[in-house]
């Protein structure tokens, strides 16, 4: 039947119910506090009066949203302001950098419930890393919700969480994010083929998504209200790479190859880099790094971003990771110099929140929800 339906009408009704109850769902997350009307919502989806009526009643008998006062309105009885409920569902965030494990617990709406803080080293092996990332998730779980701080600190003891919708994961690439598999990642081949999406999946009893730790933080910077239609977000941490969105969302690639920006080559026969190959942006940035030569590594970042805006051109270039934050105003200098000496007017600013990864690692999880 749902067959001759595709055939017959060319659309899916399930489906489109789906679709169109994530439009509504995400216009009630962007709406915030504040909350959007039936009218303004059937305004912005371009769907009838009606159909917002019985998709916002599906949504508050399932818990999603709910009544956010009244607005008065021109004519008639004042409106009723409905709101997402951010506590109708929880998401874990995890990123899983080549030296620190960081997880925390977001509410529907992305704000940030419980982080903790736990040091790894990739280079012990899958077994003991993800055993670290198990025992670590089900610590942040067994903390409860609490109350948000705001800050991104740990909230301490509270309630138990809500229905925890699935985990996100996202650690240094190359990977392949549909298969859950990450590559040969740099300095660390032994994880090449690794099935950490599936066994996390298996250990934690959880549906787990896994990305590279810069699709991630992409994907959560291009949800913020007002985020420019395509964007570089740069990484520099304990390697270099970039997450890239262009028309709102982000590009990964077919094989989740897309913004390798560490790995361009910038100085040929230069010195060696782990992946292989010579003269790459990321080992001349690090080395630079480890020189204490900021500035430097603000310049050779500079010219990794001036090739993206050149290939992509991109409305803005964010950095962030804990090298830039460590900075922030050398990178961002650094990087506006090199781009205004080619004259590119690309606009420069940092991504000021340490967990951006982390935030987006839960929104790999959430984004589905609202269409993303």
């Amino acid at each position: 039947m749902k067959r001759e339906q595709r055939d017959q009408g060319g659309v899916n009704v399930p489906a489109l119910r789906s679709h169109n109850a994530a439009l509504v769902l995400d216009l009630l997350r962007t709406a915030g506090e504040a909350g959007i009307s039936r009218l303004e919502l059937a305004e912005r989806t371009g769907l009838t009066p009606q159909a917002v009526s019985k998709i916002t009643a599906r949504l508050r008998a399932e818990g999603l949203a709910a009544e956010a006062g009244h607005r008065a309105s021109t004519g008639g009885k004042p409106r009723t302001v409905l709101r997402l409920a951010p506590s109708a569902g929880y998401a874990v965030g995890v990123h899983l950098d080549r030296d620190e494990l960081t997880t925390l617990l977001t509410d529907l709406a992305g704000t940030v419930v419980t982080l903790r803080r736990h040091p790894v080293d990739l280079g012990e092996g899958a077994g003991r890393v993800l055993d670290a990332v198990t025992g670590e998730v089900r610590a942040l779980l067994a903390e409860g919700a609490g109350e948000p701080t705001g800050e991104g600190e740990p909230a301490g003891e509270g309630e138990p969480v809500g229905p925890v919708l699935g985990v996100g994961v996202a650690m240094p690439g190359p990977l392949d994010h549909r298969a859950g598999v990450p590559g040969r990642v740099t300095g660390f081949p032994a994880w090449d083929g690794h099935p950490v999406r599936d066994e996390l999946a298996r250990r934690l009893g959880l549906p787990v998504v896994l990305d590279k730790d810069t699709n991630a933080a992409a994907l959560g910077l291009a949800l913020r209200p007002a985020a420019p239609g395509s964007f570089a977000y740069v990484h520099l941490g304990t390697g270099l790479g970039a997450g890239l969105v262009l028309g709102g969302v982000p590009l990964r690639g077919d094989r989740t190859g897309a913004g390798e920006l560490g790995h361009q080559t910038v100085q040929l026969d230069g010195p060696p880099c782990d992946c292989g190959g010579r003269g790459c942006l990321e080992v001349l940035c690090l080395a630079a790094v480890a020189r204490g030569e900021l500035a430097e590594a603000a310049r050779i970042l500079g010219a990794g971003a001036a090739n993206l805006v050149r290939l992509l051109d991109i409305d803005q270039v964010l950095l962030g990771g804990r090298v830039v934050l460590g900075a922030p105003e050398v990178f961002a200098d650094g990087v506006r110099e090199v781009l205004a000496g080619l004259g590119l007017p690309t606009p420069v600013a940092v991504a000021a929140a340490p967990q951006a990864v982390a935030v987006g690692a839960a929104w790999l999880v959430l984004g589905p929800i609202f269409g993303q």
